[in-house]
C-alpha cells in the first residue's frame, strides 16, 4: 500500500487500508498455515501501527509514524486498529500492535545508539505528548503493544512497571499483551547493564509486565524463565497470569477452533493484490501528496489539440526505482503491480529524456552531462529528489537536513539549463523534511509536490494528480509536521523535552518554518464560516459546532477541515495550539456545491496534565476553524475562522 500523511487522508482512508491491509495478511497466513510454513512474517499477529511522535526531524524512523500531533496520531492509531482487526464479535481478522511504547523517537544511531539510550522525559510531557495515541490505540481494542528499546528516566522500557502496569493496565486497563521489540530484552543486559544476567532479566520483565520476547537469538533471555520460577524470582501464578493474553489472542485469531467456524479462513492468497486494492493504493497514494509550492503551472495543460507533450524531461534518483518508493517494512508486491514515477509520468509524452543522475539515492558519484544533455528540447522537467530506505529508515538517523550527496547540484543544473519558458516541477520522496528552502524561494522552480513514499501506485498517482485527469485528483493533503526554515531551529535529538518542538511549542514568530504543520495547497481556493452551539460550556462538557465550507475556484476538489484550540491563560501549561478536529470532505465549485458538516472537540482534548491528573481548568478558549494552522506566515489561500468560548467550573479526568 502507501505511507499515509497527516490529514491528507480521512480516519475513513486510514481504516479502509487497514481493512485491506489485514485481508491481506490473514489470505497470506491461512494459506502458509495449509503449506505448513510458520516462518517469520507469516503469521497474522502483527506489529502495526507505528504511533510514536515525530518529534525531531532526523529521525530514521519518522517514515513509519502519522506525524508530530498526538491527537492525530491517536485517531489515527484507532481507525488503523479497527480496519485492521475486523469487526466479527467472536474472531479477529489480524491482531494489531501499537508500537514503539512509548518515549521514543529517536535517536537511531546519532549521536549515540537507541540500545543505551536513556530519554529524559518531565511528567507533563510523558502524559500530554508521549502517551495520548497509545491509550487511543488500546481503547481501539489493540491486542499488544511493543515496549521500545530505549530507557525512560532510567528504566528500560520493557522492565518498566509505571509504563507498563501502572499505566497501560491499571489506568488504561489494557488487557492484551506487552511484547519486547526484537532482541529488546537482551539489550537490558548487554547495552543498557541494567542487570548482568538473563535470570534476573526474565524475572524483571514478567514481573513489569513484558509478556513475550522478541529475540533472534539462539538462546533467548527468556528461555531462564523456569530457573527464574525455580530460584524464586518470579512465580509460577505471575507467569500463568503473563501467558494469558496470548493464548486469548490465539483464540481469537481462530486458531483452536474449526476453519469453518471462522469467517476469516475464507481469505486467502487470491484476496491479495485484488483490483479494488490496487485501485485502493492509487486512491491513497493521490491523498497522501502535499502541494507545496504551485505559480499556476499545474494542473499541467496539455499542448492544443494534443493527448501527449511532445518530450519531457525526468531526473533525479527516485524517478525509476521500484524500491525506495516503499516505506520500511513495506510488503514485496510483485513487480509488475509496482508503477515507478518514470513509468507513470513517461506516458504524459512522446519522448522522455531520462537521466537519473545519480549512481544511487545516496548520490555520491554523479552524471552532470547527462542531465545537462537532457534537459535540452523539453517542455516539462520533473525532478525526482529524495532519500528513500537508502538514507532514512530503522538504524539510520540523518545528520543533517540537507538532500543527499550530489542531488542539490542536479537540481541546480536542471534549473541553469532549462530556458525560462519551461516549467521544472520538484518532486520530494522522503519522510522527514529537507533543506529545499533555496528551490522554494527560485522562481524557476514551479512547483513542488512532497510525495513521501508512495509505494506501488506512486506513478499513476503522481500523473493523476499532475494532470488532474480522474475525479479526486486534486491534491488537499496537508504536512503532518513542521517542516523548519534551518536546521539550527532543531533542539538536540537526545533533548526529549518538547519545548521548542512541534507546532504545539514551537512560536512561529521567533522561529518560523518553512512550511508549518497542517499546510498544503490545492488547485482551488476555499472560503470558510463556522459557529459553535454555545460560547458557554461546563468543564467536561464537548464544544460542538458547525463548519461550511465553500470551493471558490471551478474544478471539484477535495479539502480537509482542520479545527485548532488555543488555552487563553498563559499560566496554564498548556501547548501554544491544539489541533482538536479534522476530516476531509469533497467540495464542488458554486454555491450549490458547499459542504456543511458537524464537528465535535471531545472534553479531553480541553484537558491539561496538572500536577498528578488530567484536569479541565475554567477560561477563556479560542477554537479555530480552517484549511490550515492560524497564526503562519506561510498560509494556504482560504480563511480561518476564529471564535471565543468560555469553560465554566472545573473537572478532574484523573490519572491516565
Amino acid at each position: 500500500m502507501t505511507a499515509i500523511p497527516f490529514a491528507g487522508v480521512s480516519p475513513d482512508l486510514i481504516y479502509k487500508v487497514a481493512e485491506a491491509t489485514g485481508v491481506e495478511v490473514r489470505g497470506k497466513h491461512n494459506d502458509y498455515v495449509t503449506q505448513g510454513n510458520f516462518a517469520r512474517h507469516t503469521g497474522a499477529s502483527c506489529f502495526s501501527p507505528v504511533i510514536n511522535i515525530m518529534r525531531d526531524p532526523r529521525w530514521g524512523r519518522n517514515q513509519e509514524t502519522y506525524g508530530e500531533d498526538p491527537y492525530l496520531s491517536g485517531i489515527y492509531a484507532a481507525s488503523f486498529t479497527r480496519g485492521l482487526q475486523g469487526n466479527d464479535t467472536r474472531y479477529v481478522r489480524a491482531s494489531g500492535g501499537c508500537k514503539h511504547f512509548d518515549v521514543h523517537g529517536g535517536p537511531e544511531n546519532i549521536p549515540v545508539s537507541r540500545f543505551s539510550f536513556d530519554a529524559q522525559v518531565s511528567e507533563r510531557d510523558f502524559r500530554m505528548t508521549y502517551l495520548p495515541a497509545f491509550k487511543r490505540c488500546v481503547e481501539a481494542g489493540t491486542f499488544n503493544l511493543m515496549c521500545s528499546y530505549n530507557k525512560i528516566n532510567g528504566i528500560p522500557a520493557c522492565v518498566n512497571k509505571e509504563l507498563l502496569i501502572d499505566i497501560a493496565r491499571n489506568e488504561w486497563n489494557f488487557t492484551g499483551y506487552v511484547c519486547s521489540d526484537g532482541n529488546g530484552v537482551h539489550h537490558v543486559i548487554e547495552d543498557h547493564h541494567y542487570f548482568n544476567n538473563s535470570v534476573d532479566t526474565v524475572a524483571a520483565c514478567i514481573n513489569a509486565g513484558c509478556n513475550m520476547e522478541l529475540s533472534r537469538l539462539r538462546t533467548p533471555v527468556y528461555s531462564s524463565l523456569v530457573d527464574a520460577v525455580n530460584q524464586g524470582k518470579v512465580t509460577e501464578d505471575r507467569v500463568r497470569e503473563m501467558v494469558a493474553p496470548l493464548f486469548y489472542t490465539r483464540m481469537r485469531l481462530g486458531e483452536f477452533d474449526p476453519p469453518e467456524m471462522n469467517p476469516y479462513s475464507r481469505l486467502s492468497s487470491a484476496d491479495v493484490e485484488t483490483d479494488d486494492h490496487k485501485a485502493l493504493a492509487v486512491e491513497a497514494a493521490i491523498k497522501s501528496f502535499v502541494l507545496l509550492k504551485n505559480d499556476g503551472v499545474l494542473p499541467l495543460k496539455l499542448p492544443a489539440g494534443s493527448l501527449k507533450f511532445d518530450a519531457v524531461g525526468i531526473f533525479g534518483p527516485m524517478a525509476d526505482t521500484a524500491v525506495q518508493i516503499m516505506g520500511s517494512y513495506a510488503p514485496e508486491a510483485p513487480r509488475e503491480d509496482i508503477v515507478t514515477a518514470l513509468e507513470g509520468l513517461g506516458k504524459v509524452a512522446s519522448d522522455v529524456h531520462f537521466a537519473s543522475g545519480c549512481n544511487y539515492t545516496q548520490c555520491n558519484a554523479y552524471d552532470s552531462e547527462a542531465v545537462v544533455k537532457g534537459v535540452s528540447g523539453t517542455q516539462v522537467n520533473f525532478v525526482m529528489l529524495g532519500t528513500g530506505q537508502a538514507v532514512e529508515t530503522e538504524f539510520i538517523d540523518r545528520a543533517d537536513l540537507e538532500l543527499p550527496g550530489q542531488q542539490k547540484a542536479l537540481l541546480m543544473d536542471v534549473l541553469d539549463n532549462t530556458p525560462a519558458d519551461v516549467p521544472i516541477i520538484l518532486l520530494l520522496f522522503n519522510a522527514g523534511p529537507l533543506n529545499i528552502s533555496f528551490a522554494d524561494q527560485d522562481p524557476r522552480v514551479s512547483a513542488i509536490l512532497e510525495c513521501f513514499f508512495p509505494a506501488q501506485a506512486t506513478g499513476d498517482a503522481l500523473r493523476h494528480v499532475l494532470l488532474n485527469d480522474v475525479d479526486g485528483a486534486v491534491p488537499a493533503g496537508r504536512l503532518p509536521y513542521t517542516w523548519p526554515l534551518h536546521a539550527s531551529q532543531i533542539p538536540p535529538m537526545v533533548n526529549y523535552s518538547m519545548e521548542g518542538r512541534t507546532y504545539r511549542y514551537i512560536d512561529p514568530s521567533s522561529a518560523p518554518p518553512l512550511y508549518p504543520f497542517g499546510y498544503g495547497l490545492s488547485y482551488t481556493t476555499f472560503n470558510y464560516t463556522a459557529t459553535i452551539t454555545a460560547d458557554v460550556i461546563h468543564a467536561g462538557e464537548p464544544l460542538k459546532g458547525e463548519v461550511t465550507v465553500s470551493n471558490e475556484g471551478n474544478v471539484v476538489a477535495d479539502e480537509v477541515i482542520q479545527v485548532y484550540i488555543r488555552w487563553m491563560d498563559d499560566t496554564l501549561p498548556a501547548p501554544r495550539l491544539q489541533l482538536a478536529w479534522f476530516d476531509r470532505v469533497t467540495v464542488a465549485p458554486g454555491q450549490n456545491g458547499d459542504v456543511t458538516v458537524p464537528f465535535e472537540v471531545e472534553a479531553r482534548t480541553m484537558a491539561l496534565w496538572i500536577s498528578d491528573g488530567w484536569r479541565i481548568t475554567p477560561g477563556l478558549m479560542e477554537v479555530y476553524v480552517g484549511g490550515q494552522q492560524p497564526f503562519q506566515k506561510r498560509t494556504a489561500p482560504s480563511n480561518v475562522v476564529t471564535m471565543q468560548f468560555r469553560i465554566t467550573g472545573s473537572k478532574y479526568l484523573g490519572r491516565y
